[in-house]
């Protein structure tokens, strides 16, 4: 817990407002943030809560119990449940829900799974995020394949980056496609305006990276589509990015089938072994709640 901070208000301080005030005794922290503190109760003047409007006159004890911003503390554990596919003792496979943020950042730093894994995982804190190696967008469910040593993780970092791991997604996007099966090479990057979005942008622009997405129809409906997409590369939100600049923004994407040429670590001494190794599952059936009606039968791979 943070030790509180004592402080005597200056007479000079007199007719101020106590978040002025605390902005000129506390120089080292926002004003901003200050009147956070006073509002959630981490600021007592005389004794007693405060408002940051509040007059000081001089010679008031003000308590001040510093909180460590949401950053400082997102890397901790929380028991939240997860999906299991598989685990062993090297790797996870887990079945992450949409709605769930893969890991902390600004406006989402607990709730994630990094923080389900912290609390699943015994020795997740000594990875590198944990042991997760790649990500999906929080309205995009499916499989993710998570390490839980070093040694894996270093095997499926090679492999993503060798393109030797394999994922397959289903999408169901909005109107009727002119082909059966298609490529999308076109590159992504943050939007030139918009800097919290991405975007596809011209070859030559700065910070554009080459981005393909191979995708074919699986069943065509009245004013959606039901699509397969398998990606060469693996760009921030590249299906739906991709997918809205064909003219088909899409409703829902699920990551159904992995294929890492797998690795299980039988000891810190040896290597993991190289075997393939694949998992799938089925969408979730809210996913295809729309109309009350159930997805077609699932193709074999």
């Amino acid at each position: 817990m943070t030790t509180p901070r004592l402080f005597t208000i200056p007479p000079g301080h007199a007719g101020k407002r106590l978040d002025q005030s605390l902005a000129e005794l506390l120089p080292e922290y926002s004003r901003s943030r200050l009147q956070g503190w006073i509002e959630s109760g981490h600021v007592r003047l005389a004794g007693a809560a405060a408002s940051r409007k509040q007059k000081v006159w001089g010679g008031e004890a003000v308590e001040v119990t510093p909180e460590a911003p949401p950053e400082e503390t997102a890397f901790r554990a929380e028991d939240i449940g997860l999906d299991i596919v598989y685990e062993d003792d090297a790797i996870l496979v887990v079945d992450k829900p949409a709605g769930l943020v893969t890991h902390p950042g600004a406006g989402n730093w607990e709730g994630t799974l990094l923080n389900a894994l912290l609390h699943h995982v015994p020795g997740a804190a000594s990875l590198p995020r944990a042991g997760i190696v790649h990500r999906l967008d929080k309205d995009t469910s499916g499989l993710m394949v998570v390490a839980k040593t070093l040694e894996a993780q270093t095997r499926l970092v090679r492999d993503l980056q060798a393109r030797t791991v394999k994922r397959i997604y289903w999408a169901v996007v909005l109107g009727v496609m002119k082909q059966r099966e298609g490529d999308i090479d076109a590159p992504i990057g943050r939007h030139p305006t918009q800097r919290v979005k991405m975007a596809v942008l011209d070859e030559d622009h700065a910070g554009a990276k080459p981005a393909l997405t191979h995708w074919k129809v699986l069943r065509q409906f009245p004013r959606a589509a039901w699509l397969e997409c398998r990606l060469a590369t693996g760009r921030t939100h590249q299906i739906r990015v991709h997918l809205t600049h064909l003219g088909h923004p899409s409703w829902a994407i699920r990551c159904i089938a992995a294929e890492p040429r797998a690795r299980r670590c039988r000891s810190i001494a040896r290597p993991c072994t190289r075997f393939a190794w694949a998992w799938s599952t089925p969408p979730p059936a809210s996913s295809w709640s729309g109309k009350r009606r159930r997805p077609p039968t699932s193709p074999s791979y």
